[in-house]
């Protein structure tokens, strides 16, 4: 098995559908009146979901009618964030086919599907031409992709001149033995951590200006915490939540982040970055 199909592995759920649609009946919803807001809780897959999106995003400048890219969307709960709030046309790029087949449909089911599209297929060699968008982000996607300078300088290619580009990954701040399972991989075989300093290299390198960094690690320790204690507590989880994406998994995932963020190995990071004019 390649190493891409491992990872688009890692993250197939097998009836990620089914189990959305019987969740939205169980908060008295239907795919006519469902919202971006009620779909928030799983479909932003990443370390403090709609709160971490909203801090990005309060430091990029994008607007309408700027057309933005969503490296590596998953199920595109940030695509439909954007194109939602700022009425900007989004396309999303993502490995697992699963996620962008429900995304499509969800986008379909809050009538934002005129505005976004979902693309199955690899950051390194997306199908879009030079200088296509205004803006791009990416929200918990290196931590899966060994060659970040092919991704950054792929990432540049597609983006106009002036573009700003905001990153927000788990990155590697110390030097330790991450404990495993965590959210992106299950194993180490297809975890590839880089560095805050590894990060500025390679987007300098790719041509790219980093224009501020951000170390989010209270607030990581503050969102697993409040996730372990309500698993802890045998409270029943919500219909809708990443419970749903890690399945019987969550329990040690959640702990073990817990673990390698208080030791300080890792830390969620945001950079945001511009592209020369």
């Amino acid at each position: 098995m390649s190493y891409e199909n491992a990872v688009s592995e890692h993250y197939t759920h097998g009836n990620l559908m089914g189990v959305i649609e019987a969740a939205i009946t169980k908060l008295g919803k239907t795919t006519d009146n469902v919202t971006v807001d009620d779909l928030g809780p799983i479909d932003e897959f990443h370390t403090g979901g709609r709160i971490a999106t909203a801090n990005l995003l309060d430091q990029l400048n994008f607007s309408y009618p700027d057309h933005i890219l969503d490296v590596g969307c998953g199920l595109g709960g940030t695509s439909r964030l954007i194109a939602n709030q700022l009425n900007s046309r989004v396309t999303g790029i993502d490995l697992t086919e699963e996620y962008i087949r429900v995304g499509n449909t969800l986008c379909s089911w809050v009538g934002l599907d005129n505005q976004i599209t979902l693309h199955q297929g690899s950051a390194l060699s997306m199908p879009f031409g030079d200088e296509s968008f205004d803006g791009a982000l990416m929200l918990h996607v290196g931590m899966n992709i060994e060659d970040k300078e092919k991704l950054f300088t792929e990432i540049y290619r597609v983006l106009r001149p002036g573009a700003c580009f905001g990153v927000y990954d788990v990155m590697q701040v110390n030097a330790g033995e991450l404990s495993y399972p965590v959210p992106w991989a299950t194993a180490a075989t297809t975890s590839r951590l880089a560095s805050p300093d590894e990060y500025r290299r390679t987007l300098d390198k790719a041509g790219f200006k980093v224009t501020k960094e951000n170390n989010r690690r209270e607030f990581a320790l503050e969102f697993f915490n409040q996730l372990k204690a309500k698993l802890a507590a045998n409270v029943n989880p919500p219909p809708l939540g990443l419970h749903v994406l890690m399945q019987e998994s969550t329990a040690e995932k959640v702990k073990n982040m817990v673990e390698n963020i208080a030791t300080n190995f890792i830390a969620p990071i945001e950079m945001i970055a511009q592209k020369s004019r």
